[in-house]
C-alpha cells in the first residue's frame, strides 16, 4: 500500500494550531499522519494529540506508524464526534482543533478505494466502508430528479439534468457498477473540451452525498467550539466552495455578539460571541507548493480563535 500523500498547507496550518507546546490538540482527519507528525514535532513530552479517521486503511497505517509514540491517541471514528472523543479521553477542552477536509492521494489513486474516475474500480465512494449505501446504489435506485439535484447542488454542474437523464436511461439496460461505466455514460453526452471538469464535478457530488460530508462538517464545527479552550484555535483546510462557504459562514456567525435586525432598538437575541476570526481572508498555498503538489491548488485555510 502506497501512502504517498503530501500534506497541504502543512507549516501554515500547524503554525496557527499549536499555541503551546504542552497543549492537547485534536486532529479530525488523520490521513496518513502528515499533519500529525508535524504537530508532534512542535509538542513537549507533556503535550498530546488525539486524532481520528473513518478510513480504516489510514487508521491502521497510523496505528502502526505511531505505535511507539505515547503522546497520541487514535480513533476510527467520524471527526464530527469530537465531543464524544473528548469525553472518552476525559478532556474538558482541547487547545486546538484541526481538520484537513481533503481526500488523500492514496484514496484518489488506489483502485480499491473507488474514488477516482481515472482508475476503473467499483463505484463505491464511501470514506467509511460501514456506511450502507454506495454511489452505485444511489445512481441505480434513486429517482432521476434526486440524482440531478445532488449533481447540481454538490457538484455545481449546470448539465446535471442531462447527466441524470442519461444515467436513468443507461441503468434500464444494466446496473451501473464501475467508475468506467459511469465515466462512459457522462462522456457520451459531454463536449470533449469539458468532459474532465464534468467528471470531476459529478464524482465530487456523489462522494459528498454518499458520505454526507457537508452535514458532517456542520456537526463537527458546532461540536468543536464548546470544547475549545479560550485562546485555542479552530483550523480548517477546505478544498471546494461548498465546504469553504460553510466554514466562512460559521466563523462569521460565531464572531458576532448580536444578530438582531438592524432596526431593532435593543438587543433581544441573546447571541454570545464565541470566536474571533484570525484569517480575514482564506490562506492559500504558495505557487511553489502548487507546483510541487497540484492537488493543493484549490485548498483554503481558515482560522478562528475561541474568546
Amino acid at each position: 500500500m502506497n501512502q504517498d500523500h503530501t500534506p497541504v498547507l502543512l507549516k501554515e496550518s500547524v503554525d496557527y494550531l499549536v499555541t503551546g507546546k504542552d497543549g492537547v490538540y485534536f486532529e479530525g482527519t488523520l490521513g496518513f499522519g502528515g499533519h500529525t507528525l508535524e504537530i508532534l514535532d512542535r509538542l513537549s513530552k507533556k503535550g498530546s494529540i488525539v486524532s481520528t479517521d473513518v478510513d480504516l486503511n489510514a487508521f491502521n497505517y497510523c496505528k502502526e506508524k505511531f505505535k511507539s509514540e505515547d503522546r497520541i491517541k487514535l480513533y476510527n471514528f467520524n471527526f464530527s464526534l469530537v465531543d464524544v472523543i473528548a469525553k472518552i479521553e476525559s478532556f474538558e477542552f482541547f487547545d486546538g482543533i484541526l481538520a484537513d477536509l481533503g481526500v488523500s492521494s492514496f484514496q484518489l489513486d488506489n483502485a480499491a478505494a473507488g474514488f477516482s474516475y481515472s482508475i476503473n474500480s467499483m463505484l463505491d465512494l464511501r470514506l467509511d466502508k460501514s456506511l450502507r449505501k454506495t454511489a452505485a446504489d444511489f445512481i441505480n435506485y434513486e429517482s432521476e430528479e434526486k440524482i440531478a439535484n445532488v449533481i447540481f447542488e454538490y457538484g455545481e454542474e449546470k448539465n446535471s439534468r442531462k447527466v441524470a437523464r442519461q444515467i436513468s436511461e443507461a441503468r434500464k439496460v444494466k446496473r451501473i457498477e464501475t467508475t468506467d461505466e459511469l465515466k462512459k455514460i457522462i462522456s457520451s453526452i459531454t463536449n470533449p473540451k469539458y468532459v474532465t471538469k464534468t467528471l470531476s464535478r459529478v464524482f465530487q457530488a456523489l462522494r459528498i452525498y454518499v458520505n454526507d460530508e457537508l452535514g458532517v462538517l456542520k456537526a463537527f464545527l458546532h461540536s468543536s467550539v464548546p470544547i475549545l479552550r479560550k485562546g485555542g484555535r479552530l483550523v480548517i483546510i477546505s478544498y471546494h466552495s461548498l465546504e469553504d462557504r460553510i466554514v466562512k459562514d460559521f466563523f462569521k456567525y460565531e464572531s458576532l455578539s448580536c444578530v438582531c435586525p438592524p432596526d431593532s432598538p435593543i438587543c433581544t437575541c441573546g447571541k454570545v460571541k464565541r470566536l474571533n476570526i484570525i484569517s480575514k481572508k482564506p490562506i492559500t498555498p504558495s505557487d511553489i507548493e502548487i507546483t510541487n503538489n497540484r492537488r493543493a491548488r484549490s485548498a483554503k485555510l481558515r482560522v478562528a480563535e475561541k474568546v
